[in-house]
């Protein structure tokens, strides 16, 4: 049977799924790597760290499926949004690429959001820092000479791309979150790029997700040991290939994300915009489809750094906060440890507990975190419905979904049904294998970006909801509380 790959190149981890033309998954391999912040709002990568772990990923996955490698057909990539990757015209980085949680640009996201003052409407959204537009300013201003020599820009999943196959591609949806692309018109906007003193020689070639943009370069074929008949099409930025992995293509269709930032994700059939109440509205992956998405800057992550700061395994912290839950515990926690978007558009937004006493336990701020993320995203709700998008279920996906405690805590917070499907974790590593699919098979795109199946819901309990309803109040009052503190600007 043909099979495919689908790699998703994250903030944390190069993810690789091995599955069949029904889109099962026969293998999957991860390959782990961190951050470097050199400085305070500054998050950087090295775009080279990509390339190795995802042939090492490869390397892993060739040599426990030797039966099935040689019937690979094509590769679908997804990637982390908005990273700025900038070559010069060999190819080669000029510097670290600058990552979407990335707060350095706000100055010039004021710039440009003055200088084009309709960038809303046109790119989906107001200019914020995790921007791309705004981080190619910024090296304007600060870099001069390394932006002279700039010959392309390009996103992470698509440096990856560039390696396979020598070709300078991205996608609608991962173009949309640049700001630098015409949301309704799915293409380059020449305005908004001049804006930035850039043009769109300097940009790479569009192409939606399931079309072909280039076959394998004949050393990396060899080394991987595949056919040099092997293709990649265009892929997706992370959100929309978990769309399409989880079967949100259609209008209305609705999930969560729960991995290192978060969202909520829409499915629409037609452009609209509303910029005020910073909803993202871009283009889907798949021709005449597009979303609106709610985002955080921190998703799981935050219980990640607690992990991280108390040695303690997550798996220890979910355990120790579910036998010591509490639902009136009055310990508090604001997530925002690197800005947030969605609602706040406030870079400089830090992160908090509230509460605390000499009794207060690990378990106690174990739960804090959790309820902190899920108020977080009762924000995004609130966001969303300003647009008319009155959400009764969300499927789920991402790391997070491991926790059955946890999703009932989302549950219970955004008074909605979360449906959690068989393999939600693969999320968008399973919309880019799904693309591939569609690339080379030509299949109709409903009978391939099919919901998987359910495998559990967790539905809102009315008496928790109203509890929680006077919690997520607080924690807005916090939140303004702190401003002075966090040093709000409008970005």
């Amino acid at each position: 049977m043909t099979a495919y790959l689908g790699i998703d190149i994250g903030t944390s981890a190069v993810k690789v799924l091995l599955v069949d033309s029904l889109g099962n998954v026969h293998d999957s391999h991860t390959e782990t790597y961190g951050i470097d912040s050199p400085k305070p709002l500054w998050n950087e990568q090295n775009p080279d760290i990509w390339w190795r772990a995802t042939c090492s990923s490869i390397h892993a996955l060739k040599s426990k499926n030797t039966t099935v490698w040689q019937d690979i057909a094509a590769i679908g990539l997804s990637g982390q949004m908005h990273g700025a990757v900038c070559l010069d015209e060999n190819g080669t980085p000029l510097r670290p690429a600058i990552l979407w949680n990335d707060g350095r640009a706000f100055e010039q996201s004021q710039t440009l959001n003055r200088i084009c003052p309709n960038i809303g409407h046109v790119a989906g959204v107001p200019a914020m820092p995790g921007f791309t537009a705004p981080k190619l300013l910024w090296l304007y201003d600060n870099e001069p000479e390394l932006f002279r020599r700039i010959h392309k820009v390009l996103l992470p999943k698509d440096y990856v791309r560039l390696q396979l196959t020598g070709t300078y591609f991205t996608d609608i949806s991962d173009a949309a979150g640049t700001l630098w692309l015409d949301e309704a018109k799915r293409n380059w906007d020449d305005d908004i790029l001049g804006a930035c003193h850039l043009n769109r020689s300097q940009m790479p070639s569009l192409a939606e997700g399931n079309e072909n943009t280039g076959a394998l370069l004949a050393h990396v074929a060899i080394e991987w040991g595949l056919s040099q008949d092997v293709f990649v099409v265009g892929g997706a930025g992370d959100a929309s290939a978990g769309g399409i992995g989880i079967g949100a293509i259609n209008e209305g269709d609705a999930f969560l994300s729960l991995g290192t930032s978060g969202q909520i994700f829409v499915a629409k059939e037609q452009y609209t915009a509303n910029p005020d109440a910073y909803i993202h509205a871009f283009a889907h992956a798949l021709p005449n489809r597009w979303c609106h998405m709610a985002c955080l800057l921190n998703g799981a992550s935050p219980l990640n750094w607690f992990a991280s700061i108390t040695s303690t395994p997550i798996a220890t912290l979910l355990e120790e906060a579910e036998s010591h839950y509490d639902i009136h515990q009055t310990v508090y926690f604001l997530p925002y440890l690197t800005g947030e978007r969605t609602p706040h558009n406030n870079p400089f937004a830090t992160g908090a507990f509230d509460g605390l006493t000499a009794h207060t336990q690990r378990y106690d701020m174990a739960v804090a975190i959790l309820e902190g993320i899920a108020f977080s995203f009762r924000d995004c709700i609130e966001a969303l419905n300003q647009n008319d998008h009155p959400l009764t279920a969300l499927g789920a996906i991402g790391g997070g979904t491991k926790s059955a405690f946890w999703l009932q805590i989302l549950a219970d917070v955004l008074n909605v049904s979360i449906h959690k499907y068989q393999g939600s974790e693969t999320g968008p590593a399973m919309g880019a294998a799904r693309l591939a699919i569609l690339g080379h098979t030509q299949q109709d795109i409903e009978a391939i970006c099919t919901a998987p199946s359910v495998e559990r819901v967790f539905q809102p309990n009315r008496n928790r909801h109203s509890v929680y309803l006077k919690k997520h109040a607080h924690f807005g009052q916090l939140y303004q509380a702190l401003l002075p503190t966090n040093r709000q600007e409008t970005c």
